[in-house]
């Protein structure tokens, strides 16, 4: 018998993690035209996503007994192992057949537990974890780096596809192991770029003019691209918090230790983003990374716009 495709007009799904991103995700797999069943904490989170039609339910176990996909995208592992694995969790409730999605930065470990124990109940489950910030969420073109079955992450396309853009990297936990590599590249562009506007302003250069310069060159980047101009305004509400980067490059240097590889400079980051949370940044959006080379230069005034 042929597999059920993943079609809107048959696929139930279900959604769980309904901050920032996960609403902007989920509000596009809505639009799409899937029925969606939601579990929130705060119910006033989603208050928006139930007048288009999601249906909002009591528990994890809920969301589980109600959909053939479900998608997670909480805070932090912890988060992860209660929602999914824990005894009111989706997995307690996911009748055989059903694809468990997680989409938290997480640990790849975590991942692995997780894809064994739904293929035990006869399910299944994908880590995905997303790179392209609140923007990419918004406008559907996040980076989807996903692991587990390549067939499972075939089958998931057309909700991929309302959200971004897939990547199968290999069995399960990859997709997890290749946001930590993410995470470590997207540090070290955003420390250079912090380090080069504070000592263009050290130096007199007008740095909006500054950064118009060099984006056309080796220089250049997404980064730049998505947080450049965000520094400037000092817009430091949007690009994801600074605690989640702080956690990330933690799990990066775990992951490292495990598999004897030096990180150094992720080292050197991961202090530099705490540092960031214990001055009261934590839940600052990525752009405020500069403000940890500020204060080494004492340099406490908003960036000079020069408009």
């Amino acid at each position: 018998m042929e597999e059920e495709q993943i079609t809107a007009a048959r696929t139930r799904v279900g959604w769980i993690g309904t901050g920032v991103m996960g609403s902007a995700m989920c509000a596009r797999v809505q639009a799409a035209g899937y029925h969606v069943t939601i579990y929130a904490r705060t119910p006033a989170k989603i208050s928006a996503l139930c007048l288009n039609g999601a249906a909002s339910v009591e528990s994890p176990r809920a969301v589980g007994e109600r959909s053939d996909v479900v998608f997670t995208i909480v805070s932090n592992p912890s988060d992860v192992r209660q929602v999914i694995l824990g005894t009111d969790g989706v997995l307690s409730g996911l009748a055989p057949g059903g694809i468990l999605v997680d989409m938290t930065s997480s640990q790849p470990s975590l991942a692995r537990e997780i894809f064994e124990q739904a293929t035990a109940k006869g399910c299944d489950s994908v880590d995905a974890p997303v790179s392209g910030g609140d923007r990419g969420a918004e406008n559907g073109t996040l980076a989807i780096l996903a692991g587990g079955r390549r067939e499972t992450v075939a089958k998931l396309e057309p909700l991929f596809r309302c959200m971004g853009s897939a990547t199968y990297l290999g069995p399960p936990g990859s997709g997890q192991t290749c946001k930590l590599a993410n995470q470590i590249t997207v540090a070290g562009s955003q420390c250079g770029l912090s380090e080069g506007l504070v000592f263009a302003r050290k130096v007199g250069l007008d740095v909006r003019k500054y950064l118009s310069a060099i984006s056309g060159g080796a220089a250049g980047s997404k980064v730049m691209e998505l947080v450049g101009e965000r520094i400037i305004e000092r817009d430091f509400a949007t690009g994801g918090p600074v605690k989640y980067m702080a956690k990330d490059l933690g799990m990066a240097l775990e992951e490292g230790e495990k598999r004897e590889v030096s990180l150094p400079g992720s080292a050197l980051l991961e202090q530099l983003y705490v540092s960031l949370k214990a001055n009261g940044g934590g839940e600052l959006g990525l752009p405020s990374f500069i403000t940890a080379f500020e204060r080494l230069n004492n340099l406490s005034s908003p960036l000079p716009t020069n408009k």
